[in-house]
Protein backbone atom coordinates (compact mmCIF):
# COMPACT_ATOMS: atom_id res chain seq x y z
CA UNK A 1 0.00 0.00 0.00
CA UNK A 2 1.48 3.46 -0.55
CA UNK A 3 0.31 5.16 2.10
CA UNK A 4 -0.14 3.15 5.11
CA UNK A 5 -3.42 3.74 6.47
CA UNK A 6 -4.08 2.63 10.17
CA UNK A 7 -6.65 0.12 11.31
CA UNK A 8 -8.33 2.73 13.01
CA UNK A 9 -9.33 4.22 9.70
CA UNK A 10 -10.32 1.26 8.25
CA UNK A 11 -14.33 0.14 7.58
CA UNK A 12 -16.12 -1.99 9.31
CA UNK A 13 -18.69 -2.39 6.36
CA UNK A 14 -17.60 -2.31 2.78
CA UNK A 15 -20.50 -2.57 0.31
CA UNK A 16 -19.47 -3.23 -3.64
CA UNK A 17 -21.86 -3.04 -6.50
CA UNK A 18 -19.90 -5.74 -9.05
CA UNK A 19 -20.57 -3.71 -12.31
CA UNK A 20 -18.73 -4.36 -15.69
CA UNK A 21 -18.38 -8.46 -15.79
CA UNK A 22 -20.31 -8.19 -19.22
CA UNK A 23 -18.18 -5.06 -20.73
CA UNK A 24 -14.97 -7.10 -19.52
CA UNK A 25 -16.05 -10.03 -21.55
CA UNK A 26 -17.33 -8.48 -24.43
CA UNK A 27 -13.65 -6.47 -24.70
CA UNK A 28 -12.34 -10.25 -24.70
CA UNK A 29 -14.78 -10.91 -27.72
CA UNK A 30 -16.64 -13.58 -24.89
CA UNK A 31 -20.09 -14.09 -24.40
CA UNK A 32 -21.77 -12.27 -21.39
CA UNK A 33 -21.79 -15.28 -19.24
CA UNK A 34 -18.61 -15.92 -19.41
CA UNK A 35 -18.33 -12.38 -17.65
CA UNK A 36 -20.46 -13.20 -15.04
CA UNK A 37 -18.57 -16.48 -14.70
CA UNK A 38 -15.17 -14.79 -13.98
CA UNK A 39 -16.82 -11.91 -11.91
CA UNK A 40 -18.35 -14.71 -9.24
CA UNK A 41 -15.06 -16.56 -9.58
CA UNK A 42 -13.58 -13.17 -8.37
CA UNK A 43 -15.61 -13.03 -4.86
CA UNK A 44 -13.14 -15.56 -3.19
CA UNK A 45 -10.21 -13.64 -4.01
CA UNK A 46 -11.91 -10.52 -2.64
CA UNK A 47 -13.27 -12.29 0.14
CA UNK A 48 -9.36 -13.20 1.12
CA UNK A 49 -8.07 -9.88 0.76
CA UNK A 50 -11.38 -8.15 2.90
CA UNK A 51 -10.24 -11.27 5.50
CA UNK A 52 -6.75 -9.91 5.32
CA UNK A 53 -7.48 -6.77 6.65
CA UNK A 54 -9.66 -8.17 9.33
CA UNK A 55 -12.64 -5.89 8.02
CA UNK A 56 -16.09 -7.00 9.53
CA UNK A 57 -18.60 -7.13 7.11
CA UNK A 58 -18.87 -7.07 3.27
CA UNK A 59 -22.30 -7.05 0.93
CA UNK A 60 -21.93 -7.53 -2.79
CA UNK A 61 -24.37 -6.54 -5.05
CA UNK A 62 -24.87 -9.44 -6.97
CA UNK A 63 -28.40 -9.42 -8.89
CA UNK A 64 -31.35 -6.60 -8.50
CA UNK A 65 -35.10 -7.26 -9.22
CA UNK A 66 -34.74 -4.83 -12.07
CA UNK A 67 -32.49 -7.55 -13.44
CA UNK A 68 -35.03 -9.93 -14.08
CA UNK A 69 -35.72 -7.65 -17.45
CA UNK A 70 -32.64 -8.99 -19.27
CA UNK A 71 -32.78 -11.71 -21.82
CA UNK A 72 -33.60 -15.47 -20.50
CA UNK A 73 -30.39 -16.63 -21.30
CA UNK A 74 -28.69 -14.46 -19.15
CA UNK A 75 -30.63 -15.00 -16.11
CA UNK A 76 -30.84 -18.74 -16.35
CA UNK A 77 -26.60 -18.22 -16.72
CA UNK A 78 -26.79 -16.26 -13.65
CA UNK A 79 -29.03 -18.61 -11.57
CA UNK A 80 -26.92 -21.25 -12.49
CA UNK A 81 -23.40 -19.43 -11.82
CA UNK A 82 -25.04 -18.50 -8.40
CA UNK A 83 -26.27 -22.20 -7.54
CA UNK A 84 -22.68 -23.50 -8.25
CA UNK A 85 -20.74 -20.50 -6.12
CA UNK A 86 -22.76 -21.46 -3.42
CA UNK A 87 -21.89 -25.11 -3.48
CA UNK A 88 -18.40 -24.40 -4.18
CA UNK A 89 -17.82 -21.71 -1.57
CA UNK A 90 -20.10 -23.05 1.52
CA UNK A 91 -16.90 -25.44 2.60
CA UNK A 92 -14.54 -22.53 2.44
CA UNK A 93 -16.71 -20.23 4.56
CA UNK A 94 -16.97 -23.09 7.12
CA UNK A 95 -13.31 -23.74 7.26
CA UNK A 96 -12.99 -19.71 7.12
CA UNK A 97 -15.65 -19.29 10.27
CA UNK A 98 -16.92 -16.81 7.28
CA UNK A 99 -21.10 -15.70 8.18
CA UNK A 100 -22.77 -16.42 4.69
CA UNK A 101 -26.55 -14.09 4.85
CA UNK A 102 -28.69 -13.37 1.95
CA UNK A 103 -30.27 -10.07 1.48
CA UNK A 104 -33.42 -9.61 -0.70
CA UNK A 105 -36.58 -11.84 -1.40
CA UNK A 106 -36.15 -15.40 -1.63
CA UNK A 107 -39.80 -15.61 -2.85
CA UNK A 108 -39.43 -15.53 -7.10
CA UNK A 109 -36.58 -17.72 -7.31
CA UNK A 110 -36.34 -21.23 -8.40
CA UNK A 111 -36.76 -23.43 -5.03
CA UNK A 112 -33.64 -25.58 -5.93
CA UNK A 113 -31.54 -22.15 -5.74
CA UNK A 114 -33.96 -21.16 -2.45
CA UNK A 115 -32.60 -24.30 -0.76
CA UNK A 116 -29.04 -23.47 -1.44
CA UNK A 117 -29.34 -20.69 -0.04
CA UNK A 118 -30.88 -21.37 3.17
CA UNK A 119 -29.02 -24.12 3.81
CA UNK A 120 -25.90 -21.72 3.39
CA UNK A 121 -27.08 -19.82 6.23
CA UNK A 122 -28.16 -22.54 8.30
CA UNK A 123 -24.65 -23.79 7.96
CA UNK A 124 -22.47 -20.66 8.76
CA UNK A 125 -25.02 -19.20 11.08
CA UNK A 126 -23.20 -19.47 14.29
CA UNK A 127 -19.76 -18.67 12.46
CA UNK A 128 -18.18 -15.46 14.23
CA UNK A 129 -15.93 -14.32 11.54
CA UNK A 130 -16.59 -11.48 8.60
CA UNK A 131 -20.06 -12.02 7.66
CA UNK A 132 -20.55 -11.83 3.80
CA UNK A 133 -24.19 -10.81 2.38
CA UNK A 134 -24.79 -11.35 -1.03
CA UNK A 135 -27.65 -9.25 -2.12
CA UNK A 136 -29.70 -11.17 -4.85
CA UNK A 137 -32.86 -10.32 -5.89
CA UNK A 138 -32.64 -7.46 -4.13
CA UNK A 139 -34.08 -4.07 -4.52
CA UNK A 140 -34.22 -0.83 -2.28
CA UNK A 141 -36.88 0.33 -3.21
CA UNK A 142 -38.83 -2.88 -3.04
CA UNK A 143 -36.52 -3.51 0.38
CA UNK A 144 -38.22 -0.40 1.73
CA UNK A 145 -41.70 -0.83 0.70
CA UNK A 146 -41.72 -4.56 2.09
CA UNK A 147 -40.78 -2.85 5.29
CA UNK A 148 -43.58 -0.40 5.34
CA UNK A 149 -45.69 -3.48 4.56
CA UNK A 150 -44.78 -5.71 7.98
CA UNK A 151 -44.85 -2.60 9.96
CA UNK A 152 -48.77 -2.09 8.71
CA UNK A 153 -49.50 -5.73 9.23
CA UNK A 154 -47.68 -5.90 12.63
CA UNK A 155 -50.46 -3.00 13.44
CA UNK A 156 -47.19 -1.01 14.82
CA UNK A 157 -48.62 2.46 15.91
CA UNK A 158 -48.00 5.67 13.53
CA UNK A 159 -46.37 7.25 16.66
CA UNK A 160 -43.98 4.42 17.53
CA UNK A 161 -42.28 4.47 14.01
CA UNK A 162 -38.54 5.82 14.04
CA UNK A 163 -35.45 5.18 12.07
CA UNK A 164 -34.09 2.71 14.31
CA UNK A 165 -37.05 0.67 14.25
CA UNK A 166 -37.59 1.01 11.08
CA UNK A 167 -33.95 -0.42 10.59
CA UNK A 168 -34.78 -3.32 12.20
CA UNK A 169 -37.47 -4.25 9.94
CA UNK A 170 -34.87 -3.64 6.38
CA UNK A 171 -33.02 -6.93 5.07
CA UNK A 172 -30.00 -5.51 6.80
CA UNK A 173 -31.11 -5.78 10.70
CA UNK A 174 -28.65 -6.32 12.87
CA UNK A 175 -26.00 -4.98 10.28
CA UNK A 176 -24.46 -1.87 10.62
CA UNK A 177 -24.62 0.57 7.79
CA UNK A 178 -22.43 0.28 5.35
CA UNK A 179 -19.34 2.90 5.79
CA UNK A 180 -17.99 2.34 1.86
CA UNK A 181 -19.89 1.89 -1.31
CA UNK A 182 -17.18 0.67 -3.72
CA UNK A 183 -18.88 0.38 -7.46
CA UNK A 184 -16.11 -0.99 -10.48
CA UNK A 185 -17.11 0.13 -13.64
CA UNK A 186 -17.02 3.23 -13.76
CA UNK A 187 -20.38 3.87 -13.11
CA UNK A 188 -21.51 7.05 -10.61
CA UNK A 189 -24.84 6.16 -9.00
CA UNK A 190 -26.76 3.43 -6.54
CA UNK A 191 -28.47 1.63 -8.78
CA UNK A 192 -30.94 0.99 -6.01
CA UNK A 193 -28.93 -0.72 -3.61
CA UNK A 194 -28.90 0.02 0.13
CA UNK A 195 -30.48 3.56 -0.57
CA UNK A 196 -31.75 3.73 3.27
CA UNK A 197 -28.59 2.59 4.53
CA UNK A 198 -26.68 4.48 2.00
CA UNK A 199 -27.30 7.66 4.16
CA UNK A 200 -24.11 8.46 4.91
CA UNK A 201 -21.76 5.85 3.22
CA UNK A 202 -18.68 7.39 1.75
CA UNK A 203 -18.84 6.57 -2.41
CA UNK A 204 -16.15 5.53 -4.24
CA UNK A 205 -15.81 4.32 -7.91
CA UNK A 206 -13.54 2.87 -10.16
CA UNK A 207 -12.95 2.34 -13.62
CA UNK A 208 -11.74 -1.36 -13.15
CA UNK A 209 -14.91 -4.05 -14.05
CA UNK A 210 -15.92 -6.06 -11.29
CA UNK A 211 -13.56 -9.18 -12.70
CA UNK A 212 -10.47 -6.95 -12.63
CA UNK A 213 -10.89 -5.93 -8.87
CA UNK A 214 -8.02 -6.63 -6.78
CA UNK A 215 -5.77 -5.75 -3.76
CA UNK A 216 -4.12 -3.14 -5.33
CA UNK A 217 -7.85 -1.13 -6.08
CA UNK A 218 -9.24 -2.49 -3.10
CA UNK A 219 -6.44 -0.48 -1.27
CA UNK A 220 -7.13 2.50 -3.47
CA UNK A 221 -10.64 2.43 -2.04
CA UNK A 222 -9.46 2.35 1.39
CA UNK A 223 -6.81 5.17 0.94
CA UNK A 224 -9.39 7.70 -0.27
CA UNK A 225 -11.88 6.24 2.43
CA UNK A 226 -9.50 7.19 5.03
CA UNK A 227 -9.12 10.59 3.83
CA UNK A 228 -12.55 11.64 3.75
CA UNK A 229 -13.95 13.71 6.75
CA UNK A 230 -16.84 12.13 8.08
CA UNK A 231 -19.23 14.58 9.32
CA UNK A 232 -22.92 12.87 8.99
CA UNK A 233 -24.43 16.66 8.90
CA UNK A 234 -22.88 17.99 11.59
CA UNK A 235 -19.50 20.34 11.66
CA UNK A 236 -16.07 19.26 13.35
CA UNK A 237 -14.61 21.29 16.44
CA UNK A 238 -13.26 24.77 14.87
CA UNK A 239 -15.39 24.44 11.51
Amino acid sequence: MATPIKPSHFPEHVAIIMDGNGRWAQKRGLPRLDGHRAGAENIRRVIEIFAEFHLKFLTLYAFSTENWRRPAEEINGLLQILGEMIDREVEYAQKSNIKFRHLGKLGGLPNEIRQKIQRAMELTRNNTGMAVNIAFNYGGRDEILETVRRLIAQDVKVDDINETLFSQHLYTAGLPDPDLIIRTGGEMRLSNFLIWQAAYAELYSTPVFWPDFGRKEFEKALLSYSQRQRRFGSLKPGE
